[in-house]
């Protein structure tokens, strides 16, 4: 089958690689409808160091199933499922406390001979703890808003949530990516009525006011920070969710958190070290967050998907082929597209 393989910065390929097949009892086999690019595939797209031995890439996808092993039920061949970017049991006591990311016998897509999400299928791992099996046929028009439910959408509500967004507090959010407007959606979903979006890229700010924001902020830095204490009274915001990822974004976040009030981050960090010291401390602000354990809040978002009642899948711009993959990394990582939809 065909997949994408990358080998260094810059260096996406698709290639033909061996079909998935069962190992386990508890594997299943599904066949892609729909995959895309996240955010966080393009930090090693950015930087990672060139290899002759590439390595599979992607984690977020839906399809079909096409065989289940011995010991998974409840699933059967045919069934349209949507997958977690983390595969997990779904039984082992942290995933019964609903941290997923954190399972004993779970992992990670593309690492340790488990299939990357961008090809034609895939081998799951922990299949009767990991899909989530979806009431839609293979052609439906929610498969992109359901796509979102295996990372971008849970990723804005885990940020949302563990800020303690709800219709009491003010919300900036930090980032106008894929997951910071799914971060508005989110807290527009749990209540909130006042949030402010740091963006500057026009298009996805306007996206973002369709999904809730009440305002925008394109000034980054202390500008940006006064511009938000400006919005709010000189106080700032009771939570902020900080979604891309850098030690600047974390710096605008505290700086914009009103006394005693949450800082959630959601963006992988690319930083060691952060400015968690005495003004943090003084103003008694908390800091949250985490990877986002999907697949405790997917049967949580789906009914309002199916409802229609949000549309997260308007985050994808851009819809390509599995061989122009390549040329999606380029798009996203060059700022021409928001979120690559893949159709293998």
């Amino acid at each position: 089958m065909r997949a994408t393989v990358i080998y260094g910065a810059g260096d996406v390929r698709v290639e033909n690689v061996p079909d998935p097949a069962l190992k386990e009892p508890t594997d299943a086999v599904v066949r892609v409808l729909r995959s895309c690019i996240c955010g966080s595939d393009l930090w090693p797209y950015k930087s990672k160091p060139a290899s002759d031995a590439g390595e599979r890439i992607g984690h977020e996808f839906l399809g079909v199933v096409e065989e289940v092993g011995s010991e998974v039920s409840g699933l059967k061949s045919g069934d349209v499922v949507v997958a977690p970017f983390v595969w997990a049991d779904n039984t082992c006591d942290f995933c019964s406390e609903g941290l997923h990311t954190s399972c004993r016998h779970g992992g990670f897509w593309g690492q340790e001979g488990v299939d990357g999400a961008q090809g034609e299928a895939v081998r799951v791992p922990q299949a009767q703890g990991t899909l989530v099996k979806l009431p839609v046929g293979e052609d439906s028009e929610l498969l992109p808003s359901l796509l979102t439910l295996a990372d971008v959408f849970p990723t804005g509500h885990h940020c949302a949530v563990t800020a303690g967004v709800n219709p009491r507090t003010t919300v900036t959010v930090i980032g106008d990516g894929a997951v910071g407007l799914s971060a508005v959606l989110a807290a527009r979903r749990l209540g909130a009525e006042r949030i402010v979006l740091m963006g500057r890229h026009t298009e996805r700010t306007e996206l973002g006011r369709e999904f809730g924001a009440t305002d925008v902020v394109a000034e980054r830095g202390e500008e940006g920070i006064a511009k938000v204490r400006d919005l709010t009274g000189g106080d700032g915001t009771h939570t902020v969710l900080e979604c891309v990822g850098t030690k600047q974004a974390l710096e605008m976040a505290l700086g914009v958190a009103r006394d005693g009030g949450v800082v959630s981050r959601v963006g992988v960090p690319q930083y060691e070290e952060g400015p968690v010291g005495p003004d943090m401390f003084l103003r008694n602000i908390t800091l949250t967050g985490g990877v986002a354990p999907a697949r405790a809040y997917i049967e949580e978002l789906l009914p309002d998907v199916l409802d229609g009642k949000i549309e997260p899948g308007r985050v994808f711009d851009r819809t390509i082929s599995l061989d122009e993959v390549p040329d999606g990394y380029r798009a996203m990582a060059d700022r021409e597209a928001l979120k690559v939809l893949i159709k293998p």
